[in-house]
Formats: C-alpha cells, structure tokens, sequence
C-alpha cells in the first residue's frame, strides 16, 4: 500500500492575542510566528510521524521553499508537488490565552490543482492505496471520482466546509473523517448519533470517524460496528492542528489493521500532545512519543 495525500500547503502566521478580534476592533499581538502548514500538510506530517511512507501531491507558489523543506524534514516525498509563479496558500491565526484558535485560509497555489495534474499523480497509484483529502484545493470532485474509479481506499475530512461539498460523491469515500460541527453541517444533524444514522442511510458503504471535542471520538463502520473513546486531558496551548494529527495517526492505525479500540486511543493521545504544543507541525508528536504516552 502506498499512502498519498492530496492537499493543501500554507504558511501560517499565527497571532497569539488576548482574545479574538472582534468587529470594528484593532488589537496588538503579543507575537506572531511563522509556521508551516495547510490540513493537507498537517496530515501529511501526522501521518509520516505515525510511522507511514507518504507521498504529497499539491501546490506551492514561489515563495515555497520553508514548505518543501519541512515536508523533507518528514521524509515526505514531494516529486507530486506543483510549482507555480504565484504565491503560496496562507493562514491568518488567532490564538486566544485558552489555546483556542480562529483561521482565515487564501488558497494561493492550492487554488491552481487542475484536472490534469490529478490525472498525471494518480497514473502512478493503484487499486488498495490510501489517498487522504480535505477541501482546502481546486479540483476535490474529480480526485474522488478518478481515485475511486482506480479502487483506491479513500479517507476525505471535508474541511472547510462550503457549498462545493455538497457537489461531491461522497459514494467515492471510503473513511469520512469529521469534527462534530462538519457533521452537522453535512448532514444538518445536531447529535452524534443522528449524525451516524444519517450518513449511514445516505452512504451505507461508507466508515465514519467523528471527533467530539471534549467527548472523544466514534467510529462506525460500515459493517454496522461501532468504536468510542474518551479523551486525554491536558492543557491546551494551541489547538490548530490537533484533529488533522487525530486524522494521521486515526488512518495509520487504520492501515495497519490494528483493533479499532487500539486506533482510537492512539489517536487521540497524538491529539491530546498536540494541543500541548504551539504551532501546527511543530506540534505533531512522533510515534515513539505517543506510545511512551499511553503506557505512563
């Protein structure tokens, strides 16, 4: 199996500030800093640290050389990436005394994946391999559709959330992979399990994750199964890229066939480290650091 996210790259300039700006306000930060990321380059990085091979496929613009050599650092193959002429994806971030955290996207390059990019990745992927998506990239309904047709186990976290999701087959997904506000506003369902039941009845097919914050996360598959685990308490500094390392670490896990139960709370220690640490990627733990974890 050969693992392939295709996703988003962006800087994050990350504001930590006393609370977040309000209408007509202007605010100082205490600092800004400047990291590396994008959910697809989050996921990535989550998923190399849970111990996979990943190839990324996606965009830079000229001003992506931080991008390419953090994805290195990972060991993260980036022979899929496109170089483009123009700038970047970038993030805005605020991040309030509570580790909370409210972000502003510009696609940038990520907004320049076209048709025939996806074509030229995905001749070099086959039937059984795991390709992992958000929505923060041109071109999502045509990767679904063509990874599909080729019989590649597909992982999707329709994040952010906007109308071009509901133009997507979600019969091309094999792992749906949501937050508990992304369920509700797929769905229109308030309640974990309203949420469940009406995937189930609208893609039978298709396996559920879906995090609850300070109520943990669920699983149900499609075979009508269905996981629970709570959370790790800790003390939250920064939030930003706790549910894409929950989704790394959640399809690594999956991948290696392990016990949905051994998935779940492998996942969501990786998450409850994360929110420990600032930054995106730098927040990310190692497997090795999770695993010390659980067995404290």
């Amino acid at each position: 199996m050969k693992y392939l996210v295709f996703g988003s790259l962006n800087i994050d300039r990350t504001y930590t500030v006393p609370h977040f700006v309000e209408a007509g306000e202007t605010m100082s930060a205490a600092k800004m800093e400047l990291f590396c990321g994008g959910k697809g380059f989050n996921q990535a990085v989550a998923l190399a640290r849970a111990g996979k091979e990943v190839y990324f496929a996606g965009a830079v613009g000229n001003d992506g050389g931080m991008l390419l050599e953090a994805l290195a650092a990972d060991g993260i193959h980036d022979q899929y990436i496109k170089r483009t002429n123009g700038a970047s994806g970038h993030a805005v971030i605020q991040v309030d005394p509570k580790g909370q955290n409210c972000i502003i996207i510009l696609p940038g390059a990520n907004g320049e994946i076209t048709e025939a990019d996806v074509d030229a990745v995905l001749a070099d992927f086959d039937k059984g391999d795991l390709i992992v998506l958000q929505n923060e990239i041109t071109c999502v309904s045509y990767i679904l559709k063509k990874a599909a047709e080729k019989g590649m186990i597909v992982a999707l976290n329709p994040s952010p959330y906007d109308d071009r999701i509901a133009e997507y087959d979600m019969n091309c997904v094999t792992y749906l992979l949501v937050n508990e506000v992304e369920g509700e506003q797929v769905t229109g369902c308030t309640q974990p399990d309203a949420i469940a039941a009406k995937l189930k009845e609208l893609y039978p097919g298709m396996n559920l994750g879906l995090t609850l914050g300070s109520r943990g996360a669920i699983f149900c598959g499609a075979d009508g199964s269905r996981h629970a685990t709570g959370i790790y308490r800790s003390n939250a500094v920064d939030t930003t890229a706790a549910g894409d390392t929950f989704t790394g670490y959640f399809l690594a896990g999956l991948a290696e066939g392990l016990p949905m139960e051994q998935v779940l709370r492998m996942s969501a220690k990786a998450s409850s480290i994360a929110v420990t640490r600032e930054g995106a990627v730098p927040s990310i733990p190692y497997r090795a650091e999770v695993l010390e974890a659980l067995q404290a």
